[in-house]
């Protein structure tokens, strides 16, 4: 899996890493009001000591990199905090106080971090606040940096797109995301030798208090230049890369470049292992590939959302240039192997990186691998089949596991046979085969006990800092059976950046479809306030009256039909209802909000006209997903 290693002598990447400190947070830990630790950066303080056993060697140094913690200046005006989240905090200094970018996941570190930089440099306010791009880690700890009450006035650039993203990722799957999110970032895990050692991006993620800010400036094309206090910006817009809604950006006027999240000294993420829509990765090289064009000769210092800064500018269209053919290789060769006729699986073990690439530190997939992503790339145009018709209706996992048992000749001769595979240095396939026993038998203890050591063995051994959490976290799974997690994307101010549309969209997931079948009813909203957050519609306009949004948000006094119907629940916009429905509610965004939270509709103040006792059947199919339903057994 990790292919031949660059020279561990090159210490370019450490010099680099260390390069502009000024100081760090002494503890490096940050604690929420109540108490809670929601950051503690030192507990990775035995990374400084000799690889062991149970690590990859590779990862190992990633993570020494990665857990260095404090304020950095990248260049004259540009300061970093690392260190004190999975991604950077960037501060840029203008005429009257500072520019932010990407505060962070949660309140408490992005204020910790702005503390760390007004020691140092004084007690400057925030001015504006860019967001790169549409991920939690980006924009999460806004109130930490723009406390309530101190938005107005402050400028908040985003790219085009931004909100809906940002929003939408964390609702129609989000349930499943954090919960295998859990197991990708090694939540629970003990930060030890033989536990989680990083996750090849960053550390960890912090748990604090996560908000949003929505974007007072949309940036909506290449080229498109902004003054923030007195500080000049020059966007490059690249739509579907690492984010549905990402860019990079120059300033001329200090000669820095910020790469976002795309391009980091890691191999990134195609599809994410806590699962996400597939990233387009030649778009992807296509975008790095005009950055080194379109910024060529404007800059010394190349920086990013994540890791360390890359100095000289030969030196940044290099990386760029490099980081670029990464991306254009595992997407070309993908689709020259698959047109061959061969599956995702199959592509996985055949794909080699060329031997430049083979030998940069910063090809290495600590967090996206080659293995992974070119099954994403395969995902992305043939989609889950392989055209084998074996494969087409194969039975379930567990009905599958039993007939995998039967044929081994029963669980014991299985465990047996899985020992064996163990013992001859395949635990790819003894893995598999005991997974078979542990769907089978769940309550086959010596199965379990015998898959968490082979997992156990593949986290040791992987230099992909996710696939290790997952073989750990599922090791301990089957230890010690399922567990809590501390991960939590929810909040009001998330809430209510969700569109009307997204809103109904969310109720409609969680209807329970079989239950439903029978019924038939129509429910109309008559929205007062349209989105209800305070922003414009997709093209930078208000939504008329009556009428939708550009980007399909339901503008103010909209009327929208909600159907339930054949377990389905739809809605669309209505401007002259044919037949009327039967019951019509009258309410704002935040008053649609409590209805889903389960408030009455009196408690709230919605108009109603009709039968009310038709919401109530409604919310009756609605289902609460589990949060806390096992990964690694059945």
């Amino acid at each position: 899996m990790s292919g031949t290693l660059p020279s561990f002598d090159d210490t370019t990447d450490f010099d680099n890493a260390d390069r502009g400190f000024l100081g760090a947070l002494v503890p490096g830990v940050v604690r929420a009001a109540d108490g809670r630790v929601v950051w503690d950066n030192d507990a990775y303080g035995f990374l400084e000591e000799e690889c062991p056993d149970t690590a990859h060697p590779s990862l190992w140094r990633q993570g020494r990199l990665c857990s260095r913690q404090g304020l950095y200046e990248v260049t004259a005006g540009i300061y970093q905090v690392r260190g004190l989240d999975i991604s950077n905090m960037t501060i840029v200094e203008g005429t009257r106080g500072v520019i932010v970018i990407d505060p962070l996941i949660s309140a408490e570190t992005a204020a910790a971090a702005l503390a760390l930089y007004r020691e140092h440099r004084g007690d400057r306010p925030v001015t504006g606040v860019i967001y790169t791009h549409s991920h939690g880690d980006h924009f999460g700890g806004v109130r930490g940096v723009l406390p309530h009450g101190t938005e107005e006035g402050v400028p908040v650039l985003a790219p085009s797109g931004f909100l809906e993203h940002a929003v939408s990722e964390n609702v129609y799957a989000g349930n499943a995301m954090t919960r295998r999110a859990g197991y990708m970032y090694g939540v629970g895990l003990p930060t030890a030798p033989d536990g989680q050692i990083g996750v090849g991006l960053g550390q960890a993620t912090s748990t604090g208090t996560i908000g949003l800010v929505p974007p007072t400036v949309d940036i909506t094309e290449t080229g498109q230049e902004e003054t923030v206090d007195g500080v000049r910006i020059v966007f490059q817009l690249t739509p579907g890369t690492e984010a549905p809604a990402e860019m990079n950006f120059l300033f001329p006027d200090h000669r820095a470049l910020c790469l976002a999240e795309n391009a980091t000294h890691n191999m990134h993420n195609v599809l994410t292992l806590r699962g996400a829509v597939v990233r387009d990765s030649r778009i992807w090289a296509h975008y790095l590939d005009e950055a080194v064009e379109y910024f060529h000769g404007r800059y010394d210092v190349g920086f990013a959302s994540h890791h360390w800064p890359t100095w000289g500018h030969d030196n940044v269209v290099a990386f760029l240039s490099e980081q670029r053919d990464l991306y254009a290789y595992m997407h070309d060769q993908t689709l020259r192997l698959l047109n061959a006729g061969h599956t995702g699986a199959e592509i996985a073990e055949l794909i080699e990186l060329p031997p430049a690439l083979e030998k940069s530190w910063h090809a290495r997939g600590y967090y996206g691998s080659l293995s992974h992503n070119t099954k994403a790339v395969y995902q992305r145009y043939l989609g889950w089949y392989d055209g084998n018709p074996a494969h087409l209706w194969e039975h379930p996992p567990v009905e599958l596991a039993r007939r995998y048992v039967e044929v081994a000749g029963g669980a014991v001769e299985a465990v047996s046979k899985a020992r064996a595979y163990v013992e001859d240095d395949d635990p790819r396939f003894a893995a598999t085969l005991l997974n078979h026993v542990v769907f089978a038998d769940p309550g086959n203890e010596e199965a379990k006990r015998l898959l968490a050591g082979v997992y156990e063995r593949l986290g040791y051994g992987a230099e992909n800092a996710t696939w290790r959490n997952f073989y750990l976290r599922g090791a301990q799974e089957l230890r010690e059976g399922v567990v809590g997690e501390t991960v939590d994307m929810t909040n009001p101010e998330m809430a209510m950046a969700l569109t009307v549309p997204m809103l109904i969209d969310s109720l409609a997931i969680a209807i329970d479809g079989p239950r439903a079948w029978d019924d038939d009813l129509a429910i109309d909203l008559v929205l007062t306030d349209g989105r209800g957050d305070g922003t414009t519609d997709g093209d930078g306009t208000a939504g008329a009256a009556g009428t939708a949004g550009a980007d399909g948000t339901a503008g103010a006094g909209e009327r929208r039909r909600l159907t339930l119907r054949n377990g389905a629940l739809t809605h669309r916009a209505l401007a002259s209802p044919r037949t009327p429905a039967g019951l019509t509610l009258t309410l704002g965004k935040a008053q649609l909000l409590g209805l889903l939270a389960g408030r009455s509709p009196s408690e709230l103040g919605v108009g109603v006209e009709g039968d009310q006792a038709l919401l109530g059947r409604l919310f009756s199919y609605v289902t609460k997903p589990d949060a806390l339903f096992p990964v690694v057994t059945p």
